[in-house]
């Protein structure tokens, strides 16, 4: 049987931190950010969590258990 291997995108996009749970950058931060406060971008900076809805879709596009 042959290996099994991650998604691409999914190991560009998502970091595992230490205690296992996984980090993400928020959306919308690219372009248009004339129109943006500055507020705004500076929340979008930072890092976030993953949802936990999400996490097991995320977990097995990472082949973690």
């Amino acid at each position: 049987m042959s290996k099994q291997k991650t998604k691409s995108s999914a190991k560009k996009r998502f970091k595992v931190t230490g205690s296992g749970k996984i980090k993400r950058k928020h959306a919308f931060k690219n372009h248009i950010l004339t129109k943006k406060s500055k507020k705004r971008k500076l929340k979008l900076t930072h890092s976030t969590l993953v949802n936990d809805s999400d996490l097991g879709s995320i977990k097995k596009q990472l082949r973690l258990k």
